[in-house]
């Protein structure tokens, strides 16, 4: 069970403005949900 403090609607907004992509080299784009997550939290 996942428990997200920003909704998928919320997340759908943030999404394209966050820099890195999985795809992209190095650790910037790893998972940016789960670091907005614990910012948040």
């Amino acid at each position: 069970m996942e428990r997200f403090v920003l909704t998928d609607a919320q997340w759908a907004k943030m999404e394209p403005h966050c820099l890195g992509k999985p795809a992209d080299p190095g650790r910037s784009g790893g998972d940016n949900r789960r670091f907005i997550e614990a910012l948040l939290w």
